[in-house]
């Protein structure tokens, strides 16, 4: 498959970016009704849609919530001999359990977030797997004790302002939710329609009855109560690159365990931060961020992340290739071009 061409500068344009916010509101909602809210025919929205995504700039993906499924997230950190460090971040890249992988520290380190679904599939990994490969020479894992950032959206201020109040309340009507605790009960057809919704959050009913041996209906009914229920929440997930946020890093912060609210609760407003968490180890909060240049990542880090009270420390890890976000491959910096659903 030929790798994907990034798109010219200027390929984004206002409306691009009033769909994109659109969306982020509004992730299952119709063309029809997008295109209403935004003052544009439903045939413009489609196409724009259909070429951002082609591009591999967007992509709407369903996130499995697991603590929910009682699952625990781990962050890996791999230090590799070079010649091995390409090989080593493919191959954790094609499981289906890693979410996101990148290339940190001058190409000898491979990051990734493992979502564990039990104790062995973690030990295999960890204690069997990866310790026997010739070309590792150091493993750190930590787990996610709690996260402090809840969505995406703030992270792209011009995506943020392309709405007006007015047109993200239009898009946010009022529902009764599922109950939950009806929601919460798992049944046989969930795996499936959270198999489908990871590689698209806008599949039609039709599809994923289809991907799940279900009607159409049913399908409609899990997927409004999974989403209710917060098993599974839906998110635009962009190439930065094209936004302009070309500078990324994995900030491991020492914090005083008194401050580890305050601190994470401070990241999760920054425009700048992607995810953060608190976790075990020696560093007890993780961070990744997205910054324009070199220049704005220092002033970032010791002018804003180095000034909160009760930060002690921080090691900034520059991402040198991202391999996989939000369990989307990436291919330069474009998400890779989506699967067809089974």
């Amino acid at each position: 498959m030929a790798a994907p061409t990034f798109p010219d500068p200027g390929f984004l344009d206002h409306d691009d970016l009033r769909i994109i916010r659109a969306l982020q509101v509004a992730p299952r909602e119709g063309f029809a009704a997008l295109g209403a809210v935004l003052g544009v025919s439903e045939v413009t929205v489609a196409r724009r849609y259909r070429r951002l995504r082609e591009a591999g700039v967007l992509r709407v993906v369903g996130v499995v919530e697991t603590t929910a499924l009682g699952e625990s997230e781990w962050l890996i950190r791999v230090q590799c001999r070079p010649d091995g460090t390409p090989a080593i971040a493919e191959a954790l890249a094609a499981r289906e359990d890693v979410s996101w992988v990148s290339i940190n520290a001058a190409g000898s380190e491979v990051t990734c977030s493992l979502r564990s679904r039990s104790q062995q599939e973690r030990e295999h990994l960890l204690v069997e797997m990866l310790p026997r490969v010739s070309m590792v020479l150091n493993l750190q894992a930590s787990v996610v004790m709690h996260t402090f950032t809840t969505e995406c959206s703030h992270e792209w201020p011009a995506v943020q302002r392309a709405l007006t109040p007015a047109e993200v309340a239009a898009l946010r009507p009022a529902t009764e939710p599922a109950s939950a605790a009806t929601a919460a009960r798992r049944q046989k057809d969930d795996d499936s329609i959270l198999q489908a919704l990871a590689v698209d959050g806008r599949a039609s009913h039709t599809d994923i009855g289809k991907a799940a041996g279900i009607t159409p209906a049913r399908a409609a009914r899990r997927v409004r109560a999974l989403l209710d229920c917060g098993l599974v929440h839906l998110y635009v997930e962009l190439s930065r690159a094209t936004l302009g946020y070309t500078t990324r890093a994995d900030l491991w912060l020492q914090v005083e365990p008194a401050a580890v609210r305050t601190v994470g609760a401070a990241l999760a407003t920054m425009p700048e931060v992607a995810f953060a968490a608190a976790t075990s180890g020696v560093h007890n909060m993780h961070a990744a961020v997205n910054c324009a240049s070199l220049d704005d990542l220092f002033g970032f880090v010791t002018d804003r992340i180095g000034t909160l009270k009760g930060v002690q420390a921080i090691e900034t890890s520059p991402v040198l290739r991202q391999l996989k976000q939000f369990n989307t491959l990436m291919t330069r910096d474009l998400l890779a071009k989506p699967r067809a659903l089974h």
